[in-house]
Order: C-alpha cells, then sequence, then structure tokens
C-alpha cells in the first residue's frame, strides 16, 4: 500500500510539473505572440496631422500613403519599432558605448572604445544645428517611434531573454545610428596611419613605394588614369621584411577591407527602351535581422505629390538608396581617407601639447558607463584641438589625436533627405552636396536617360603637406603649418556626369587620379579585380534591362585566381611534388573547379587557399613587425596582391623571406600548408560551399545556442567572395541587391537577406531570405496588400 500511495503522489507530481511547464510555455508564447508588430486594424498615433495608411504585402514590404512627409516619418517609426527596436537599440549604444548597460561586463572593452568617440554628445550637439526641416522630420520619427514602441502588447522578445525593459527613443539616437555607419565604414580610426608609419620608419624608400603601390594590374577608375607599376627595388630586401627573429601571433591575412558594396548605372544610349538603370548591391556584415528594412513611401505636396520607394535603415526616418520615379541612387564606400592621425608633443607631465608654438592642455572629460549587473564604470577621454587622444599601445610621452571627418559638425546631418524630392541628375547633385554621413560614392540615374557620379559627404581640405603620402602617416601639427583648413566646396568635389560611354561603375577601389585623387586619398582602396570586372561585364554589352544588370550582381567568376591557378599548374605542382605529397586529387581538382567560386567548386577553395597562404607566408615577417607595436597586419593600407605577386615573379633569392630554401619551396609549402588546413577543418578536401556559408545569426543566438534554430536565418553554402562581383565571403556579403530605372520601378528589382521583421514568430521574418539565397529577383514595388492598419491622430 506505501509503494502504491508512493506512486500515485509522484505520479501527480509530475503531473503538477508538467502542467507547470505547459502554464510557464503558454505564457512565454502569449508574450511572444504579444510582441508582434500590429499588421491590422487601427491605432491613435499623437500628433498625426491626418490619418495614414500602413500597407503590407505578403512579404511584409511596407506602403505608407500620408497627407505629409512629417506624417510618413511618424508612420515609418511606429513601424521600424514594431519590426525591429532591438536592432536599433543596438545600434545606438553600439556607437554610444552604452552597450554594458544592456547585456553587462562583457561588453565593456568594446563601449570603452567607442567612448573615445563622445559620439551621444556629438549627436546632442549635432541635433541642436539641424535645419528646421531636418529637425522636425527627426521629431515627427522620434514620436512615431515611441509611439510604435508604447503599442506592443509586450516587450520585444530580446529584452525577456535579457530581462531588461527598452528605454525610449531620443532624437539624437537617429544621429548615433548614423554615427555607427561612421564606425562600420570607417572603421581604422587611426590604427592604418600608425601601420603605415611603422612601415615607413622600417625600410627604405623604395621598398616602402613598392609595398604602399596601389594595383598597376587592376585598374577600373571612372576618368581611366592609371597608375604605373612600381618594380621590385634593386637592392635586397630589408631585414624588417625578411627577419624569422620575432614570429607573427596572428600571421592572417586581411585581403579586402570588407568594406565593400557595388553599384552601375548605364545610361539611355545602354538601356533597354532607351532607358537609364542604375543597379546597387551594399556589402556589410550580414546578420538576423539584416540591416535594411524595405519602405515604399507616398505622400501628397501641394498639387502634386511623391512616391519614393526603396531601402531604409531602422533608426532613420530617411530612405537609403532607391528611386523617387524621377531620380534613382545608389552608394558603395568610397574607402578614401577621411581621418589623420596627428603626433602629439606632449609636456613632460603629459598634461599638455604643443600647438602653433604655444602649449595647451589637453581636454579631460569622465565618461559613466552603467553595467547590468555589475557596479558602473568611469572612463576618462582626453581631448585636444584636433580630436580625441586614442587609447593606443605607445610610450607614456607620446601620444595621438585622431582628425576625423565623423567628429566635426559637417560630418553629420540629415540632407541626404532632400534626394527623395530631386527632379534630374543636375538637382540631386546639387541637392545633396555637403550631406552629412560617411563618405560615399554616389551614382544618380534620372527618368531622362542620364548617369553621374560623385561624392556624397564632407571632404576635408588639407594643407601644409609635404607631399599627398604624409596623409598615410601620422603628422606633426604642433607648428600649425599642416592642418584641414574647412571642408571642399561643392564645386570642388570630384564628378563624372554623362559619360562618353554611357556606363559608371563603382566597387571601393580608387575612382580617380591625378589632383582628385589627392584630394581624396587613400582609405585603403580595394584591389580593383571587382570594379574591373563590373567595367568589363558592363562594356560587353550594348544593351541592358534589369534581368542583365541584376545577372552583373551574381557574376562569380574567379578571373583574379586564374593567374594563381596556372602558377599552380606550371610552377609549383611539379610531377615529383605531386607524387613524393599524394597531391594527385588535389591537381586534379585545380584543374576541374577552379574558374569560379561556385558552392560546389573543391578547386576554387584550393587556388583560394594556396593563395592566401603564399602572400601570408610572404608578409609573415611584416606581421610579426607589426605586433610589435601593438597593431596588426590587416592595419597596413597596401594591397598583399600587388608586391606579393612581385616577389613571386621576380624570384630573387635576396628578397626570399627567412626560413624558406627558395621561392618553388616557399610556395609548395603554401600548399601543403593551405592543404592541410582545409583537411583539419572539414576532415577532406572541402568545396567553397562547405567553407563559404550563409551564418546569418541573430545577436543574441550564440549566448543562447539552444534557440540559434529559431533566431538564425538558413545558412547554405554561397557562391561569390571577395574580389567577383557576387560578394559573399564568410558571412560578409550582398546586404540588398537593387536594380531600377526611374520611371519604371514596376521593372526593378529589390531583395534584402532575411525579412522584414526583426521578431522570429513573425510570417516576414525570413520572408525573402530564399529568393536572396538563390540569387532570385523580387519586385522593386510592394505588391498587392494583405494586410492594412490605419493610424489615426
Amino acid at each position: 500500500m506505501a509503494r502504491r500511495a508512493t506512486w500515485v503522489w509522484l505520479r501527480r507530481g509530475l503531473v503538477a510539473l508538467l502542467a507547470i511547464a505547459l502554464l510557464l510555455a503558454l505564457v512565454v508564447w502569449l508574450l511572444l505572440r504579444a510582441s508582434l508588430a500590429q499588421l491590422d486594424g487601427e491605432h491613435t498615433v499623437p500628433m498625426l496631422s491626418a490619418p495614414v495608411d500602413v500597407q503590407r504585402d505578403e512579404r511584409g514590404y511596407v506602403s505608407v500613403l500620408a497627407e505629409s512627409r512629417t506624417d510618413v516619418a511618424r508612420a515609418l517609426g511606429f513601424v521600424h519599432a514594431q519590426e525591429r527596436f532591438f536592432q536599433m537599440d543596438l545600434m545606438r549604444r553600439n556607437a554610444a558605448g552604452e552597450l554594458s548597460a544592456l547585456v553587462g561586463a562583457m561588453a565593456l572593452p568594446l563601449d570603452r572604445a567607442r567612448r573615445v568617440h563622445r559620439f551621444r554628445h556629438r549627436a546632442v550637439a549635432a541635433l541642436a544645428a539641424l535645419p528646421r526641416d531636418e529637425r522636425e522630420l527627426l521629431d515627427a520619427y522620434t514620436a512615431g517611434v515611441n509611439a510604435g514602441l508604447a503599442a506592443l502588447g509586450a516587450r520585444p522578445p530580446e529584452y525577456l531573454l535579457l530581462r531588461q525593459r527598452p528605454l525610449p527613443w531620443a532624437e539624437e539616437d537617429s544621429l548615433l545610428v548614423a554615427y555607427g555607419m561612421y564606425l562600420d565604414l570607417q572603421s581604422a580610426q587611426g590604427r592604418d596611419d600608425l601601420a603605415m608609419g611603422v612601415l615607413h620608419d622600417a625600410v627604405p624608400a623604395d621598398w616602402y613605394a613598392f609595398l604602399s603601390q596601389h594595383s598597376a594590374d587592376w585598374q577600373a577608375a571612372l576618368d581611366d588614369s592609371r597608375v604605373a607599376a612600381v618594380p621590385v627595388p634593386a637592392g635586397p630586401m630589408p631585414a624588417a621584411l625578411r627577419s624569422t627573429k620575432t614570429a607573427c601571433s596572428d600571421c592572417r591575412l586581411q585581403d579586402a577591407r570588407d568594406l565593400g558594396s557595388n553599384n552601375f548605372a548605364v545610361a539611355a544610349a545602354h538601356g533597354a527602351e532607351g532607358r537609364a538603370l542604375l543597379a546597387d548591391d551594399m556589402h556589410l556584415g550580414l546578420r538576423s535581422p539584416g540591416t535594411w528594412f524595405k519602405a515604399r513611401m507616398v505622400w501628397k505636396d501641394g498639387a502634386g505629390g511623391h512616391d519614393i520607394a526603396g531601402v531604409t535603415l531602422p533608426g532613420a526616418p530617411l530612405l537609403v538608396v532607391g528611386s523617387n520615379g524621377r531620380v534613382a541612387w545608389g552608394f558603395t564606400n568610397t574607402t578614401s581617407d577621411w581621418a589623420d592621425v596627428v603626433t602629439l608633443q606632449l609636456d613632460a607631465a603629459g598634461t599638455h601639447y604643443r600647438s602653433g608654438g604655444v602649449d595647451k592642455p589637453l581636454r579631460r572629460s569622465v565618461e559613466r558607463i552603467e553595467v547590468a549587473g555589475g557596479e558602473a564604470v568611469e572612463q576618462v577621454v582626453r581631448d585636444s584641438e584636433w580630436g580625441p587622444v586614442l587609447d593606443l599601445p605607445s610610450p607614456p610621452s607620446q601620444a595621438y589625436a585622431l582628425r576625423w571627418v565623423a567628429h566635426d559638425p559637417e560630418g553629420m546631418n540629415l540632407r541626404l533627405f532632400h534626394m527623395e524630392t530631386a527632379g534630374s541628375v543636375d538637382d540631386a547633385v546639387q541637392r545633396v552636396a555637403g550631406a552629412g554621413m560617411p563618405a560615399q560614392n554616389l551614382l544618380v540615374a534620372d527618368a531622362s536617360g542620364r548617369i553621374a557620379w560623385t561624392i556624397i559627404g564632407a571632404i576635408p581640405r588639407r594643407v601644409g603637406l609635404a607631399d599627398a603620402g604624409d596623409m598615410d602617416r601620422p603628422q606633426d601639427w604642433s607648428d600649425g603649418r599642416p592642418r584641414w583648413q574647412g571642408y571642399l566646396s561643392p564645386a570642388e568635389q570630384p564628378r563624372v556626369v554623362d559619360p562618353a560611354d554611357g556606363r559608371l561603375w563603382t566597387a571601393n577601389a580608387r575612382m580617380v587620379g591625378g589632383e582628385a585623387m589627392k584630394l581624396l586619398g587613400n582609405g585603403g582602396w580595394d584591389l580593383g579585380a571587382r570594379a574591373m570586372q563590373i567595367r568589363d561585364d558592363l562594356r560587353a554589352q550594348q544593351r541592358f534591362d534589369e534581368a542583365s544588370l541584376h545577372a552583373i550582381q551574381l557574376d562569380h567568376r574567379a578571373l583574379l585566381l586564374q593567374r594563381w591557378r596556372r602558377l599552380l599548374l606550371d610552377q609549383v605542382l611539379t610531377p615529383e611534388f605531386v607524387t613524393a605529397n599524394g597531391l594527385a586529387d588535389y591537381r586534379a581538382e585545380v584543374v576541374r573547379s577552379a574558374d569560379a567560386a561556385r558552392p560546389d567548386a573543391v578547386g576554387y577553395l584550393l587556388v583560394r587557399s594556396f593563395r592566401e597562404q603564399a602572400l601570408q607566408s610572404i608578409l609573415a615577417p611584416l606581421a610579426a613587425l607589426m605586433e610589435v607595436h601593438g597593431l596588426k597586419l590587416h592595419d597596413l593600407k597596401i594591397v598583399p596582391e600587388t608586391p606579393g605577386w612581385a616577389l613571386i615573379q621576380a624570384a630573387r633569392p635576396d628578397t626570399l623571406p627567412g626560413g624558406h630554401a627558395s621561392w618553388q619551396a616557399l610556395l609548395q609549402r603554401a600548399v601543403l600548408d593551405s592543404r592541410r588546413v582545409i583537411v583539419e577543418r572539414h576532415g577532406r578536401l572541402a568545396s567553397w560551399g562547405q567553407d563559404n556559408p550563409t551564418n546569418m545569426r541573430h545577436p543574441l543566438s550564440p549566448a543562447v545556442p539552444v534557440l540559434a534554430g529559431w533566431l538564425d536565418q538558413a545558412s547554405q553554402g554561397m557562391a561569390g567572395d571577395s574580389h567577383m562581383p557576387r560578394v559573399h565571403n564568410h558571412g560578409h556579403g550582398q546586404s540588398e541587391r537593387m536594380v531600377v530605372s526611374p520611371g519604371h520601378e514596376e521593372l526593378g528589382i529589390l531583395v534584402i537577406p532575411g525579412g522584414q521583421s526583426g521578431h522570429p514568430m513573425s510570417p516576414f521574418y525570413r520572408s525573402d531570405h530564399a529568393a536572396w539565397l538563390a540569387g532570385e529577383p523580387l519586385p522593386f514595388l510592394p505588391g498587392p496588400a494583405q494586410h492594412r492598419l490605419v493610424l489615426r491622430p
């Protein structure tokens, strides 16, 4: 009887526990459902001047139909908050150095690095300086964000996991989102200049010129300017580039700076039916949700009206790239030089620096960093008249200040929103002159068939430099001669309008030569192979439509690798070497499948890995030199392909890095080492797709692996790589693909990775993802409305 009673109580206990678990699961499910965006019905939003229709098609592509642009901004803020608030929160906190207050002490190192820039302080100052129309737009958007957040039935799910409550949105937070793009797109923050200074001081002038040259083999500047190759110096390689006494702990090669993007355009003479067309695919780190949010915005304006569509950035009230029916526009990062490092001449106490022949005190401010679950910490930030003092390893008597466009008032405003109402190429270029944003290559096409390129963003006027190369290294400004003397006027900024060839392209490489190149400087230009491939694709046809420009976006032919493939087959994989090391299968794959970065191509991964290992071996002493100074090889503004290939072709014994018996021995060791790494990682000679998955993860899934399948986007092996139009390199790739002809938007293409919503239970969390993975087009404009929400005053 006692045993039976025990069993009955045990069974009742298990049933009770199961009931409690089911009840908890139900509560969690109800909370998650309550935090979904409202798709249908009505909702009251304060300060609207008239009702606003918010429509969604079957993929969640949003259309906002309103009486005024400020009402559009309120409604867009409402929708952004409901679909993407956690993403917006991370972006403002990242720029402001406030992540620790949300996720705890693990974020302190990043917060400390961000606080040097005092971006929240700068955002407040920039907000006060905005023109009235820009401030009204921002105020309306902020009110909409807070209304949308308040309208959710429960906190967004990430805050439930973190046991936090979201803080309201402030007007300056939208500017912090823009500062976050500065941090993404101009991420060197002075380390590149410091690295180039170390290199300059360590090697003779001819070797510095050789190593720092831009590529003469891969050139595709818009003005057809060319740079001459700098040959391998006649003298022996300096010890700093050959020595193996100090090994590098991190010898990895950053072959491309991953700050990419492509855009290209054809004028009416080369567009189907006499139309100008523009293509744009911005390359960023891929995550879930993605960076962009698709929106169509329609509003009245007196007797006329406006109808714009493209992608927005959650946290900001603007259309970033897209079309307004008369003008289409798109961006790529310039990778030009928007910051200088200033060597500070400090006094013995380290409290004053020399400027203009007099000593001036370093300004000190205390930044308080809140930490979730811990005590707040304080950080002292020191500032000079040129910018903040960098927090970098250096001797006690030496310090450096960062002079960066992002720190100046000219670097931040909302002038980009005037692009939404531009009527022509000339009007567009005029309206956005002086836009405060990370400097971009702007391509514009208009409904009359014209196209243009220019730089959008503030360009500093540098004076007092001995030569343009001084921009690449730390500079002593203490005597007042070298300095920034304001910014270039719009008329002084380089541009190309109505090119004779009817084609324009940009891909983060050098765009212009001569004096214009000196104005822009080199901030780590891409090699140029990608730009050349796009240019040649454009010149291979006489007429294009949306589908043929989209095909260029998906071009993954491995043109750069073909000379490395020939090197392998002709000189490295000798019969004796292949037989002695069991490389018959390796050689067969190099022959068979190295022509393109296809997911199933084993040969592509083999040749790519061989090239990377060979360049890494050549530059290993240089990597060690950088590490001695607290820097990395990838901090250098050099293109490894150019000097590395030249040294291999010269094959001189006096330029051979230490530790190798001959150049052939170095290359054969690169084969064996790169093959070993692949086999260790994958268990066999893997394909490129197995090594290059999509890997779009939610920020919280690494911390909660059990939820990764729910939070992360579907992953698969991807075509493409860094040096070809279809960029996809281990989670860095095309954050959108857009092709559009202004005035013919119904024929256009617009696809984003992931989907519209940031909520994993939303039907729109993965709505575009399958098409993006497959390289399939989706319509530029939203389809028929499946949901309708009316926002009322």
